[in-house]
C-alpha cells in the first residue's frame, strides 16, 4: 500500500490581489477584494509580472492576429484545419493556444476573450470529446491545451463569479474523465506522459476552483453552492497516495465548513481514505462499487489494482499451502471476472491450481505480492459490477 503520510497540495488561502494600487485597477470589470484566480500565476504568466486591468473584447475563439500568424507558420492542430489544409483555418475552427510566456505590458483587450466568448469556446471544446474522427489522445491533447488558454484568459481578466465557477467545474470534470480514458489507453506510447500532465492540470484547476468557492462564500455571506461538496470530495480522493506534497490532510479537513464535511460525498471520500490507509481491501472495493459516482470512480480507479494486490497478498500469505483459495470466491472479493482473476494472479507471479471438484484456486505461497502496478496507466482490469456498467453508460455532461 502507499505511504500512510499522505500530504496534499495546499489550496491557496491568501486570495488578496497582489496588484499595485494604482487608480486604473479600480476600473476593472471585477473590482473584488479577493482574487483566487490571479494567485495561480505559475500556470499562466510570470509571478513577477503585474496583470493589466483589462476586459477582453475578442469576439472569436481565436484572436485574428494569432489565427493569421498560425496559418502562415502552418501551426494548426489537425482539429483546426479547414478541409485538412495545414495552412488554412477559419474562425469556427481555430481556438486560441495556451502561451507559456506572456508579456502583459503589451497585452491588448483584443487579445483576450470575454466571459461569454470563453463559455461558447468551452462548449465547443467539450463537444469534441464525443468525436470519433480522431484517436482520444489527439482530441485530449487539443482540448488540454485550449482549456489552459481559457484559464489563462480568465486569470488575465481577474474574472470571478458563478459563471467562472461553472466553467472551472466543467474543466475539472474534463480532466477527471480524461484520467479515466488515459487509464484505459495504457498501450499507446505517450499514454504515461499524457496521464501525468493531465493529473498536474487537474490538481491546478481543482485548487483554483476550491479557492473560487471560498471567495464566493465570502462575498455572498456563507452561501454554499450545490456542487461544492462533490468537488471537495474529488480533492480528497486525489490524495489517496503520498505523491502530492503540502499540508497534512488533517489540517486541510479542519478548515472545511461543517455542511460540506457532513455531505454524502465527503462522508464517502473520508471512508474510502480510511479503508485505504487501514488496508481494509474488502470494504474499499465494495464501498467503491456501491456508492461511488462516475467521477469519483474515475479518480479511485488507478488505486483499485493496488488494493487488489494487497488482498492477494493477505490471502496468499495467510492461507494453507495444500488448500487453494477458490477463484470463484476471490472474484467476488476483487469484483472481477473469474478469468480475469486468473490473469491478474499470473501478472502478480502467483500460482493457480485446477481441482475438478472445487474448480480453479489460488495457491498459498507464504509470500507478499510485489506491487507491479503504479498509480499511472497500466494493464486495465475493470470492476465487474452491474452498477459500474451503468455508471459508464450514464456519463456526466461536461
Amino acid at each position: 500500500m502507499a505511504d500512510r503520510n499522505h500530504q496534499p497540495q495546499k489550496p491557496i488561502t491568501n486570495r488578496r490581489d497582489k496588484f499595485s494600487s494604482d487608480s486604473n485597477q479600480s476600473k476593472s470589470h471585477n473590482p473584488k477584494p479577493s482574487n483566487p484566480i490571479s494567485n495561480c500565476r505559475n500556470d499562466t504568466v510570470s509571478a513577477h509580472q503585474d496583470f493589466p486591468a483589462l476586459m477582453g473584447s475578442c469576439p472569436f475563439m481565436c484572436p485574428v492576429e494569432e489565427r493569421i500568424r498560425r496559418e502562415r507558420l502552418r501551426d494548426l492542430s489537425v482539429l483546426e484545419r479547414l478541409h485538412g489544409n495545414p495552412a488554412k483555418t477559419s474562425p469556427t475552427l481555430a481556438v486560441k493556444k495556451f502561451c507559456r510566456t506572456i508579456s502583459t505590458r503589451e497585452m491588448q483587450a483584443s487579445d483576450l476573450r470575454p466571459i461569454p466568448v470563453l463559455e461558447s469556446t468551452l462548449n465547443y471544446l467539450l463537444n469534441l470529446m464525443h468525436s470519433e474522427d480522431h484517436p482520444f489522445e489527439v482530441v485530449h491533447d487539443f482540448i488540454f491545451d485550449r482549456t489552459r488558454s481559457i484559464r489563462q484568459d480568465l486569470s488575465m481578466q481577474n474574472a470571478v463569479g458563478d459563471r467562472v465557477i461553472h466553467m472551472y467545474e466543467r474543466m475539472v470534470k474534463f480532466h477527471i474523465v480524461s484520467r479515466h480514458h488515459l487509464q484505459r489507453s495504457c498501450g499507446t506510447p505517450n499514454a504515461v506522459s499524457l496521464y501525468h500532465l493531465n493529473a498536474e492540470q487537474l490538481m491546478k484547476s481543482l485548487t483554483t476552483l476550491l479557492n473560487l468557492y471560498e471567495a464566493n462564500r465570502a462575498d455572498s455571506h456563507s452561501t454554499f453552492l450545490q456542487s461544492e461538496a462533490e468537488f471537495y470530495s474529488h480533492y480528497l480522493l486525489l490524495h489517496l497516495d503520498s505523491k502530492n506534497q503540502g499540508e497534512p490532510l488533517s489540517l486541510w479537513l479542519r478548515r472545511i465548513p461543517s455542511p460540506i464535511m457532513k455531505s454524502r460525498e465527503m462522508r464517502f471520500a473520508r471512508r474510502i481514505l480510511r479503508y485505504y490507509r487501514m488496508g481494509n481491501y474488502k470494504r474499499f472495493i465494495h464501498t467503491t462499487e456501491n456508492e461511488a459516482s462516475f467521477l469519483q470512480y474515475c479518480i479511485i480507479e488507478p488505486y483499485i489494482n493496488e488494493v487488489r494486490i494487497l488482498a492477494l497478498s493477505c490471502i496468499s500469505y495467510g492461507g494453507y499451502k495444500m488448500q487453494a483459495y477458490p477463484l470463484v470466491q476471490l472474484s467476488k472479493i476483487l469484483m472481477m471476472e473469474e478469468s480475469e482473476v486468473e490473469n491478474f494472479c499470473t501478472d502478480c507471479a502467483l500460482e493457480t491450481s485446477s481441482d475438478g471438484a472445487t474448480g480453479k484456486g489460488l495457491m498459498s505461497t507464504k509470500q507478499l505480492v510485489v506491487n507491479k502496478f503504479s498509480s499511472g496507466p497500466h494493464k486495465y482490469y475493470p470492476m465487474n459490477s452491474e452498477r459500474v456498467h451503468r455508471l459508464y453508460a450514464e456519463l456526466p455532461e461536461l
